[in-house]
């Protein structure tokens, strides 16, 4: 290893051409955290220089490179960047900006110096000029704007090429687009470049173009590791990065695989990893406090499918070394990104519930659940030899369960070592839906128990639904999945539309005293609902009217009382009486859920104990509990 400190001149004189390996991630230095600070650090050089100051080298950190052999006499001398490309993409961003600058100025007497910067000489004896031409190579996803920006001659051809981003005066668009980074950044240091130089109050124009040049050539300064043959650059790349919150574990893991790739690396990521760069696996998913992106999820699901051990995902990529060094025969990249494609395609279907494999449906009717501790079991149920009947069979078990435990108030927080558990049992050939039925039967205590029958439908029609233990999702779920039970082969529609966008709408509402009178006919004052209200938990009777004034309240939250209705209707009618609920369900409603309701003349506590009933005993069969 050799490790020496360059000037920004001295980087890029050499007839050498620094690559961003095509795995690494693409550019993303901004203006708020990057540009800014090192504009001002090279405005500082150049204003000491102005002052006769003899100016101090600003270190701007270091950059690991790994020499590539040479083939044959054609082409450039090549370096891959293990670490620091940021820098020195920006670096030629700030000498591209500093030619339209000295151009805008009027003093070229310095352009063929900072040429020789940006672009290799003797194109004659390059393999292929159209790249070799370029003293910095970015990762693909970033040349067509890299060089599109980089090869304007001119400010004016910056405009032509990116309309988009510029206003009509010619000015760069400052809210609404997302600017090409590279165009960006060029604009962003040539106009701070251009205004300093033009800035009259100390020197003319000639010395302050003088002074800026020397400032960035020669006052910016790298130390340049460069690595020899028996040097790891995948441990110099983790001792560098894994330990900071720079990269994403996966950015790690995808520098793992290729570095040890060989010579297939750019067929194996065009291949078998391409398709996680697409934007589907960078989004951000939310599981409690952690957010992260979804492609961390999956590693680390397809990890635990693997193994059926838990892992951390705050150590996910320690994880993922322990998991490929532990097992024969994925030490080779192709095996790795053979074992993720293979679980990749399962992974969506479940997270996004689209199309009809079992998995798929599955992810659909869990989604709300709190079931990502079901993922690992789920894909590797999906990918496994078992029947598709026998996969449905297994996940409308794990659905009964989480659904069951949920509308009788129990807790998940055990829910990874019963679905860990279940997990070992695949990977060793044990799991069948029938011995995952009787597992689950088995489990006791409040922490882990399947509810029965008998206690899944008193807590259905007795528990305090909404608000209380499911929350709006959920309870659309639970219609959604009771609405299409309703329907027959003989409906227009056999599967409902998408119940999203309905209101959850209590029948009898939950300020009820103006227009709901108790089964008397008397009407209750919200004084008296609130007077009885904390009469709940006194050691003595109560009286009969508070005990009515009671129970009503205690049944409005209940499932019998709930539904769903048109945003519309429900915002209107709010607080109405059952009679006009009842006439607008006829008006609009074509949901199976609602024909009970609207087959009743008055609406109270009987009628929600009914229609409670009624619903729970097609929850029952939905959601078929324990043996």
């Amino acid at each position: 290893m050799d490790s020496r400190t360059f000037s920004v001149q001295q980087i890029y004189q050499d007839r050498r051409q620094y690559r961003v390996p095509f795995y690494q991630r693409p550019y993303v230095w901004n203006r708020e955290d990057q540009w800014g600070r090192l504009w001002e650090d090279i405005r500082d050089k150049a204003d000491a220089r102005l002052h006769d100051n003899k100016p101090v080298p600003h270190f701007m950190g270091a950059v690991v490179l790994e020499p590539q052999k040479k083939a044959g006499l054609l082409g450039v001398e090549r370096h891959h960047i293990i670490d620091g490309q940021q820098r020195l993409t920006t670096l030629q961003y700030v000498l591209t900006a500093l030619v339209h600058t000295l151009r805008a100025a009027g003093h070229e007497k310095l352009l063929p110096l900072i040429d020789a910067c940006l672009t290799n000489s003797n194109p004659e004896t390059m393999e292929d000029e159209s790249v070799e031409q370029f003293k910095l190579w970015p990762t693909f996803r970033d040349r067509k704007q890299y060089e599109m920006a980089m090869t304007a001659g001119s400010v004016d051809a910056l405009r032509e090429r990116f309309p988009a981003s510029f206003t009509q005066t010619g000015s760069l668009r400052k809210i609404g687009i997302d600017h090409p980074p590279a165009l960006e950044a060029i604009m962003f240091f040539h106009e701070s470049m251009l205004d300093w130089v033009r800035d009259p109050s100390e020197g003319d124009i000639a010395t302050r173009s003088m002074a800026l040049a020397s400032a960035v050539l020669t006052d910016l300064s790298i130390v340049c590791i460069s690595l020899g043959e028996e040097d790891d650059a995948q441990v110099i790349f983790e001792t560098l990065n894994g330990h900071g919150a720079e990269l994403h574990a996966t950015d790690l893991i995808r520098n793992y695989i290729f570095m040890r790739a060989g010579t297939d690396a750019d067929d194996l990521y065009n291949n078998l990893w391409s398709q996680f760069e697409a934007p589907l696996w960078s989004e951000l998913q939310s599981r409690g406090r952690l957010n992260r992106p979804r492609l961390e999820w999956f590693v680390q699901t397809a990890v635990q499918a693997q193994t059926g051990d838990e892992i951390d995902v705050g150590r996910l990529y320690a994880g993922y070394r322990r998991f490929v060094d532990g097992t024969p025969g994925l030490s080779h990249a192709n095996a790795q990104l053979g074992m993720l494609n293979s679980l990749a395609g399962h992974y969506k279907a479940l997270v996004l519930g689209s199309g009809d494999s079992p998995v798929a449906v599955f992810g659909r009717r869990v989604a709300v659940w709190d079931a990502s501790p079901t993922h690992a079991l789920a894909i590797r149920v999906a990918a496994s030899d078992l029947s598709l009947d026998e996969q449905h069979l297994i996940f409308s078990c794990i659905e009964s369960y989480l659904v069951r435990r949920a509308v009788c108030g129990l807790s998940r927080k055990n829910y990874n070592k019963v679905f860990a558990q279940q997990l070992k049992k695949l990977i060793d050939g044990e799991l069948s839906a029938a011995s995952l039925r009787t597992v689950l039967s088995s489990l006791s205590g409040d922490a882990s128990r399947w509810p029965t029958d008998n206690e899944f439908r008193q807590q259905w029609l007795a528990g305090s639904a909404y608000p209380g233990r499911l929350d709006a999702a959920k309870l659309r779920a639970v219609f959604h999945r009771l609405e299409t039970a309703m329907r027959t082969a003989r409906s227009e529609e056999r599967v409902p539309l998408d119940l999203d966008a309905l209101d959850i709408d209590h029948v009898m509402p939950q300020a009820w005293t103006a227009h709901w009178p108790l089964f008397d006919g008397t009407t209750v004052t919200s004084e008296e609902a609130s007077a009885a209200a904390a009469k709940r938990f006194a050691t003595e009777g109560i009286d009969a009217r508070s005990d009515a004034i009671l129970q009503r309240q205690e049944a409005i939250p209940r499932l019998g009382n709930l539904t769903l209705v048109h945003y519309g209707v429900n915002r209107s009618l709010q607080n109405s009486a059952f009679a006009a609920k009842r006439k607008a369900l006829f008006e609009h409603s074509n949901l199976h859920l609602n024909r009970q309701l609207m087959q009743q003349d008055a609406w109270d506590e009987a009628g929600i104990a009914a229609r409670g009933e009624a619903l729970a005993q097609s929850a029952l069969k939905i959601w078929p509990g324990p043996l």
